[in-house]
C-alpha cells in the first residue's frame, strides 16, 4: 500500500509537471495512463468513483 502510494504521488507530480510545461505528447500520455492505473489500486478509488458519478450526474441535470 505504501509503495502504491508512493507511486501515486510521484506520478501526480509528473503528469502535472507535464501539463504544465510542454503540453502532452505520448510519453507524458504513458505516464499518465500509469497514474491513472496505480490511483485505480489505491484505497482512494471508491471515492473518486462516486466524484465522478456525481459530477456526471449533476451535468447530466442540466437544463437548456
Amino acid at each position: 500500500m505504501i509503495l502504491s502510494i508512493s507511486g501515486v504521488v510521484l506520478l501526480g507530480i509528473i503528469v502535472f509537471l507535464f501539463f504544465r510545461k510542454d503540453g502532452l505528447k505520448a510519453s507524458h500520455a504513458l505516464v499518465s495512463a500509469l497514474f491513472g492505473f496505480y490511483l485505480a489500486s489505491t484505497a482512494i478509488a471508491p471515492s473518486i468513483k462516486a466524484g465522478g458519478e456525481s459530477l456526471a450526474s449533476l451535468l447530466g441535470g442540466i437544463k437548456f
